[in-house]
């Protein structure tokens, strides 16, 4: 009987554990994220080097300014001359006209911010369907 006692006493000894001991996750987590935090302080994501644009050509022709107002109408602005508004349609027949006159004469276009993506890109893709070459975006300077 003192044998049996004996072996039911080791028995619960040498049972197995079954939780997992996370306190070894937790420090190799803290240790990463110091790792992680020690290295993003000394990364500086601001820096982005731009191309220069000294051999830039200066412009011989003076851009056409179009721009698009919030109730999408299209209005073209030459050096020189009074504004003209053009629908939607008219702007296909107005880009035709100018790429036979000078394929190489810029525009710029402007759209008002309440103006939806989809409607500039169709005025974009209209001036180039129809020969227009050289097609820039204004932008408001801070």
């Amino acid at each position: 009987m003192a044998q049996s006692s004996r072996s039911s006493f080791r028995s619960n000894r040498r049972r197995a554990m079954s939780d997992i001991n996370v306190v070894p996750y937790i420090d190799v987590m803290l240790v990463l994220l110091i790792i992680f935090m020690a290295t993003a302080a000394s990364v500086n994501p601001g820096i982005v080097n731009l191309p220069t644009v000294g051999g830039a050509k200066t412009q011989t022709l003076p851009p056409i300014f179009l721009s698009v107002d919030a109730n999408e109408n299209i209005t073209v602005k030459r050096e020189g001359e009074s504004s003209q508004t053009l629908s939607r349609l008219e702007l296909g027949a107005f880009a035709r006209t100018q790429a036979e006159k000078s394929a190489d004469q810029p525009v710029v276009l402007a759209a008002d911010k309440s103006v939806k993506y989809e409607v500039v890109m169709d005025v974009m893709a209209k001036l180039k369907e129809n020969g227009v070459k050289r097609v820039g975006l204004a932008v408001k300077s801070q």
